[in-house]
């Protein structure tokens, strides 16, 4: 369904009556946002090719802040939806109503909630904040482009130079990770990229090794590779195409494992909702992510909220400790509706799935 076909009308008073229902419960402050893109292209080679492509996305979301009167704290809390490449339906299938009534709650208890120690602890990382860490330890330096020093002004390198390929231990027997522009509701999905390739899928991590890059027909070569795996895009027709991602995804378990049972299986650690500041350096090796919402787990149980939790390591590290992965019912994308990159500086639009 076109958001183009719903009227401004519509949108308008939809977003009121989520602010509405967002101060009514206590919210202090509400904003929302409906983004929608309609992506017409068509495109003609000198080697023949004609296509012509119709591809929807959108992303609606809110944010909302709680004061406490009292002290004059606060804290706020962005919305669990996700961009994702749908049209209006996304809109009218998300529970908005039950998502305000959490960040309300949820809220009002990380303001009194006490602040993390300094310790190690196991990560229970939620399909709604992995897919931002994924996006930049695994998405980002797997572009060949970064890889080779094309791409270094606008965030850096990569420390996955084509050296380290099939031969970096990248994480753990059960990290497999892929590329893929044919993913269904995928925000970087398409049949075609801009070079006039046709999409498809394939590994870049597999079993823990790092086995493939992004790769465009300019860059292919570099790496002794026959073919492209379609990753080039440009954000406008005036724009040069360049390699940009494909989604980028962590695959389910293979083992039958839900949420419920890796929170049972989990002594002392800290389960990570939503996404929120991150730092990485210059090679995508050292890092720092946030998040919106920090549950401590204590011997199998959720116990209560934390507040100012962060986590710090490097990418390696990281992707080897992982040992538990939920299985595929637990699978759902997250992403960016503007990933930068390039100068003259572009935007691409990108999913990361994981359980």
């Amino acid at each position: 369904k076109s958001a183009f076909d719903v009227s401004i009308d519509d949108k308008v008073n939809f977003l009121f009556s989520v602010n509405e229902k967002a101060k009514n419960l206590g919210a202090d402050y509400c904003s929302s946002f409906i983004w929608a893109v309609n992506e017409w292209k068509y495109f003609a080679s000198s080697e023949g090719s004609y296509i012509e492509q119709d591809l929807n996305r959108i992303w609606s979301a809110f944010d909302i802040t709680v004061v406490d009167k009292e002290s004059g704290n606060f804290d706020s809390r962005d919305s669990f939806t996700v961009p994702i490449g749908k049209g209006y339906e996304y809109v009218e299938e998300y529970d908005y109503m039950k998502d305000i009534e959490e960040a309300v709650e949820h809220t009002k208890m990380k303001l009194k909630a006490p602040s993390v120690e300094p310790s190690r602890k196991d990560l229970i990382l939620d399909s709604n904040h992995l897919w931002l860490t994924i996006h930049e330890s695994c998405g980002h330096p797997t572009e060949l482009d970064r890889a080779l020093g094309y791409e270094a002004n606008y965030a850096g390198t990569s420390f996955m130079t084509p050296d380290k390929l099939n031969k970096l231990k990248y994480g753990s027997s059960i990290v497999n990770i892929k590329g893929d522009r044919t993913q269904k509701d995928g925000l970087a999905t398409r049949g075609f990229d801009d070079d006039g390739v046709k999409t498809t899928e394939w590994d870049i991590i597999k079993e823990g090794m790092f086995v493939g890059y992004q790769t465009t027909r300019e860059m292919a070569k570099f790496i002794g590779e026959n073919a492209s795996n379609g990753c080039a895009y440009a954000d406008s027709w005036d724009h040069f195409p360049i390699q940009r991602m494909p989604n980028v995804s962590l695959m389910p378990g293979k083992k039958k494992l839900s949420l419920k049972d890796l929170i049972a299986d989990t002594e002392d650690g800290i389960f990570i909702k939503g996404s929120g500041s991150w730092s990485i350096d210059m090679q995508r090796y050292n890092f720092q992510f946030t998040g919106q919402e920090f549950w401590e787990v204590k011997n199998g149980k959720i116990t209560g909220m934390l507040k100012d939790v962060a986590y710090q390591g490097n990418t390696v590290d990281l992707w080897n400790s992982c040992d538990a992965i939920c299985d595929e019912s637990e699978y759902k994308l997250g992403g960016s509706f503007f990933c930068g990159k390039g100068e003259p500086g572009q935007v691409s639009p990108v999913s990361h799935g994981s359980s």
